[in-house]
């Protein structure tokens, strides 16, 4: 069983260090919240509207049952997923658990550049931003900090970071994959 989760906020890079660790690794890329929308040919965000949090939770619990059967793959999951049910524990069972930990300022300074595409957001000046983040990271936190790596990411988007970060990254886990 060679699978990787990675967890954490809303911009904090998953599905970015997925696809590059992946690549770097050899191996698949699977982003949960595209699963679902291929799945069910719809965006996050109307099925969330659609169905309610509740359901959209069950829907993803069921997607994250199902890639993590999948071997050799690396796995980006939705902000909330480690949150729910015991998801957590399920990741942790199934394979490596990296946190991928950004700082609360960083985090409203990159959602203050795509908050139009997360509708949690979408409304929110910087400050509101900033204090909604907060609120939001206190509470999650409890279950990212479950993950088996924390991994620092704050510098990810630095020119010329990313792969030596990928790399710092991968070094971190081995031999733990």
């Amino acid at each position: 069983m060679r699978r990787i989760f990675l967890i954490g906020y809303m911009s904090a890079g998953k599905t970015t260090v997925g696809k590059r660790l992946a690549q770097q690794l050899a191996w698949q890329t699977i982003d949960t919240d595209q699963f679902i929308e291929n799945r069910y040919r719809k965006k996050i965000n109307e099925l969330f509207a659609e169905k309610g949090e509740t359901e959209f939770r069950e829907i993803e619990r069921k997607i994250l049952q199902e890639v993590a059967a999948f071997d050799d793959v690396v796995i980006a999951t939705g902000g909330g997923t480690p949150c729910f049910f015991d998801n957590m524990a399920l990741m942790n069972d199934a394979g490596k658990t990296v946190y991928l930990q950004v700082s609360v300022e960083e985090l409203a300074k990159r959602l203050n550049v795509c908050k139009n595409s997360r509708p949690l957001v979408k409304d929110k000046n910087r400050t509101e931003m900033e204090v909604f983040v907060r609120e939001n990271l206190a509470k999650r936190e409890p279950f990212y900090r479950q993950a088996q790596v924390i991994f620092p990411l704050e510098d990810l988007f630095l020119s010329g970071n990313s792969e030596e970060k990928i790399e710092e990254l991968i070094h971190s886990l081995n031999p733990r994959i």
